[in-house]
């Protein structure tokens, strides 16, 4: 089975991204093969921005659900609306994909209702087809549509993780931080400050990282480096940026706080 890779979306800007392996292989491998994606890793690695680098590479429209507790299967299918005196049929996000082809990105889909996962099911088998019980169709997805969905295995618990018969379904990639020299050169990109001045920030949020599951319950991910780096680069002091980006955001524990105000010190003294 062979598909074209066409760009269907012309002067479409592709998003930067930096591979750290293969992934962009096999993420277009899984869409030439009509296979559902699952991408795992921490919160700020780029799971997100790989998604969109690929949509656009691949010349598809990308819609994307950040899902929640309360994203229910019908926010994702759609559900009958009063408009005008009228009640009329509006398709969800997840159906208009379907409908169209394209990409349908589910980031955390760990955090959205159980039901969720039932519709997903027969999306994600050898049928592909989204049975809309409301209106009573069956709709098949084209060559061209293509799930894909995302979580950060960190934050799974008891209550809330992807069961073995979910997580079965799809082929999967794990992300991670990229290694120390990468990760300078995007954040430098990212944030226009020189690679010099950006070494000491990414050294910074390694050591932070090593205390996950210690005394923090997520590392500080790239972006939050790419944002501090942007104060810095803007005139920001080094300190104060360091703080509200690197700092704040990871914990509201006054003590926790100043100790990682100790380690920032001694870094970036």
């Amino acid at each position: 089975m062979n598909i074209a890779l066409k760009n269907t979306l012309p002067d479409y800007d592709i998003p930067a991204y930096s591979p750290s392996g293969n992934e962009c292989a096999l993420f277009e491998s899984a869409w030439i093969r009509q296979l559902p994606l699952l991408l795992k890793g921490p919160t700020g690695c780029g799971k997100t921005r790989f998604v969109a680098h690929m949509a656009a590479k691949l010349g598809l429209p990308l819609s994307t659900v950040s899902c929640h507790d309360d994203l229910a299967a019908a926010d994702l299918t759609g559900r009958y609306l009063l408009k005008g005196g009228d009640t009329v049929w509006v398709d969800g996000p997840l159906t208009r994909v379907v409908r169209a082809g394209g990409i349908c990105y589910l980031d955390e889909i760990v955090e959205a209702r159980k039901d969720v996962a039932v519709v997903l099911h027969p999306l994600t088998d050898d049928r592909r087809i989204l049975p809309l019980e409301r209106t009573g169709e069956v709709l098949e997805a084209p060559p061209g549509f293509m799930l894909v969905v995302s979580y950060n295995p960190g934050y799974q618990n008891l209550l809330k993780t992807l069961k073995p018969s979910t997580r079965q379904r799809f082929v999967a990639i794990e992300f991670d931080f990229l290694p120390r020299a990468s990760e300078i050169a995007v954040v430098a990109e990212e944030s226009g400050l020189d690679e010099a001045r950006v070494a000491p920030l990414v050294d910074l949020a390694h050591r932070l990282r090593a205390l996950k599951g210690q005394d923090l319950e997520e590392g500080v991910s790239t972006r939050l480096i790419a944002y501090c780096a942007s104060l810095v680069d803007s005139g920001l002091s080094l300190r104060d940026a360091v703080l509200s980006s690197m700092i704040e955001p990871l914990t509201d524990e006054p003590d926790v706080k100043a100790a990682l105000i100790e380690i920032a010190d001694a870094i970036i003294r």
